[in-house]
Formats: C-alpha cells, sequence, structure tokens
C-alpha cells in the first residue's frame, strides 16, 4: 500500500488543478477535429475561387452557419457565431488571409489550420496528439489488452491500467526506449489531463498502481459544449464509439437522448451511484472534476419490455420482422447503443447520426453484423466487431411487427 503524505497531496493537487485546465484544451480540440472531418465528409470544406485566386480547403462562414443550424449544433446564428470564435480563437480555425479575428456572419472564406499546416504544435499539443494515438492502440487490441476491471484499496475500477503493465507496454510497442522515458511519459499524461490515477491521490509512478484514460477520444462531442465553462463528460462506455448526447442534468440525475419505435424522443434517466461493480453494462463516467472521489456508474434502465430470445424471433410466421440497415460512420462512430446478450438490442440511437438517418431504432434486436450472425453473442463482443470492422457495417435487426 502506498501513503501520500501531506506535502505531496498537496502537490498532487496543483497537479491536478493543471491537468483539469489542459483536459478543457484537449476537449476543444477534440470537437474542432471532429467538426473539421465531418465538415470534409458533407462537402462544406472544398477549394474556392474568389477573384481568379483558388483557396483550398475552406469554407464560408455564412453557409457553416446554415449547417450548425440545419444540424441542430446550434439553437440560433448568434450561438453558432460563439462556438465558431471559440475555435477561431483556440487557433483552430483562422481566415484564410488572416484579416479576420473575428468569426463573421458573412460570405468570408475560413480554414482549419490542421488543414494548412499552420496548426501550433506546442509541447501540450504534441502530449494531446500523443496521448490519443496511445489511446486507439489500446482500444485497437482487444486481444491481448491491458485494460481491465481492478481492485485497489477495496473498491473496484472498470477499464484500468497498471502503471508497470502500461510501461511495458509502451516499450514493447516502440513507444519509448527506456522505463524512465516511458514513466516521465505517464507522468505527462497525467499532467496534461489523459490519464488519472483511480482515486487521484497519486502521480503516475512505475509500479503497481491503477490508473485510467479521463479523455474518451471517441466520444461524439455537441458543440455547444464549447460555450460550457466547465469540461463535461458523457457517461458511456470507452470500449464503444457510439454515443448518446447529454441533456442539462439537475441533483443526481443524468438525462439521455434517445430514439424512440414511435419516432418521439423518449428520455431516459440514469441515477448515479456511488461505486462500480464489475460486470455490470452500464455507462461509465469519471467524475468531471478531479477531485479524490472515484469514477461512478450510470447505468439507464434498459429500454426493452421484456427479453426474447434468438428461437422467438427466428419463430416463422411470429411477431417480429427483419429489416437491414447499412450504416456509413461519420468522424466519431456510427451513432447507436448496442446493450444485452444473446441477443442484443438497440439501446439508444443518437438523433443525429448516421444510425438514425438509416432508420434504425431502439428496441430492435440484432440478428448479423456485416453478414456474421450474432444472436448468440454479447454487447461487448458485437461492439468490437463493428469497431474493428469496415466503416461501412450492414446490420440486420428484428423488431416487432406494428399490426
Amino acid at each position: 500500500m502506498v501513503f501520500a503524505s501531506f506535502k505531496e497531496m498537496d502537490g498532487i493537487g496543483n497537479t491536478m488543478q493543471k491537468a483539469a485546465e489542459l483536459e478543457r484544451m484537449a476537449e476543444v480540440l477534440v470537437t474542432g477535429e471532429q467538426l473539421r472531418l465531418r465538415l470534409h465528409e458533407g462537402k462544406v470544406i472544398k477549394d474556392r475561387r474568389h477573384h481568379l485566386r483558388t483557396y483550398p480547403n475552406c469554407f464560408v462562414a455564412k453557409e457553416l452557419i446554415d449547417w450548425l443550424l440545419e444540424h441542430k449544433e446550434a439553437s440560433d446564428r448568434d450561438t453558432a457565431m460563439k462556438i465558431m470564435q471559440k475555435l477561431l480563437d483556440q487557433s483552430i480555425i483562422h481566415h484564410v488571409c488572416d484579416e479576420h479575428k473575428e468569426f463573421k456572419d458573412m460570405k468570408l472564406f475560413y480554414r482549419f489550420r490542421k488543414d494548412d499546416g499552420t496548426f501550433p504544435l506546442d509541447n501540450e499539443a504534441k502530449v494531446f496528439l500523443r496521448g490519443q494515438r496511445i489511446y486507439e492502440k489500446l482500444m485497437m487490441n482487444t486481444e491481448m489488452s491491458i485494460v481491465a476491471t481492478r481492485d485497489e484499496e477495496g473498491e473496484t475500477f472498470e477499464r484500468t491500467l497498471v502503471a508497470s503493465e502500461f510501461i511495458d507496454w509502451l516499450l514493447a510497442e516502440g513507444e519509448m526506449v527506456t522505463r524512465e522515458e516511458a514513466e516521465h511519459l505517464g507522468r505527462r499524461l497525467l499532467e496534461h489531463g489523459i490519464l488519472q490515477h483511480v482515486t487521484n491521490k497519486q502521480h503516475f509512478t512505475d509500479g503497481g498502481l491503477l490508473y485510467q484514460f479521463r479523455l474518451n477520444f471517441r466520444r461524439r462531442r455537441r458543440l455547444m459544449e464549447l460555450l460550457s465553462e466547465r469540461c463535461r463528460t458523457i457517461p458511456e462506455s470507452h470500449e464503444s464509439p457510439f454515443c448518446l448526447r447529454k441533456q442539462n442534468s439537475e441533483g443526481g440525475n443524468t438525462s439521455f437522448l434517445s430514439v424512440s419505435p414511435s419516432k418521439e424522443v423518449k428520455v431516459m434517466v440514469g441515477v448515479r451511484r456511488s461505486s462500480m461493480s464489475s460486470g455490470s453494462s452500464g455507462y461509465y463516467s469519471s467524475s468531471p472534476t478531479l477531485s479524490s472521489s472515484p469514477p461512478v456508474l450510470c447505468n439507464p434502465k434498459s429500454v426493452l419490455k421484456r427479453q426474447v430470445s434468438p428461437e422467438e424471433l427466428q419463430t416463422p410466421g411470429g411477431p417480429y420482422i427483419k429489416k437491414t440497415f447499412t450504416i456509413m460512420g461519420d468522424a466519431v462512430g456510427w451513432g447507436f447503443v448496442v446493450r444485452g446478450s444473446k441477443p442484443c438490442h438497440i439501446q439508444a440511437v443518437d438523433p443525429s447520426g448516421p444510425a438514425a438517418a438509416a432508420g434504425m431504432k431502439v428496441c430492435q434486436f440484432v440478428v448479423s453484423v456485416n453478414g456474421l450472425n450474432v444472436l448468440s453473442l454479447d454487447y461487448r463482443t458485437v461492439s468490437n466487431l463493428i469497431l474493428t470492422g469496415p466503416r461501412t457495417v450492414v446490420m440486420e435487426v428484428m423488431e416487432e411487427a406494428d399490426y
């Protein structure tokens, strides 16, 4: 057991305060990058001509405001302008000729700095990009994953890393040459709000202590989050690229939006719990601030009225009909949540995501993924099949017929 002195705890507190500030910066970078990829996919960013000159990879400010309103990323034009001004202030976008320091709702050309190579790669940005790459490599390596449920100080924590095993992995992957360098990288990741000790009582050290990623780089960010002073975290599983949108919450409840079979908006409320239980299938969240409290579990109730068996789904003449969806993932995922087991079901659908556009709804049962029958699999296995497969996923589902 390792105990920290009062002086060490004070130092950790200062480190965590700085980490919270840098985490906020990282959230802005992730949000900006997700928007950039979405705009490229939507052909909003393209080469444009003005006065016989071509400006590569740019967008028209007025058209972008229209796009944000159309995609419900802002409630009005003033809010949309504030969102884009935030990205401009953080040097994520700029006017193509750097003649305007304010984002204007006019026919002016702006560009993402990542598209013209002018993004300022300072030390903070480099650590952030390094942490993002390491996160993606760890999440993709499902067969030999060092991320697991473990106990520390009598409590159970989901998706943890043992510091010494993490350093072994960094060396094996060629990320670092020596253990000293790897330990230093771990400390940098913690100081930048990317890693955290499970109870926020320790800095990163080469040993048996447990750590978790604070940032879920795959979470679909809402642009409105840029206008919030506090970092928002959405309770969701880090193992899945699928997402929900978080609504304003009061007290201990957290609300999520999903699309119900009747196409109306349904609110699912998950009650915040003080501890985690291993083997649960809820949405996991780290505390939004770097406090001493452990991560909590938010476990929305299943949307199913009752569980059905694979045999019942496939009974000839039964009350279920089959549908096939072809869903092309966008920059941040496919936009739905799978839960349950044998068979899995659609627990939630992002109203503005690719899955909703294809016609997917909650309460549908997953039959196959890219031609592979998954009726006998659990949601974790199905999620991994989708995550590690092609960007375009073909899914067969069964839903109750509406006679």
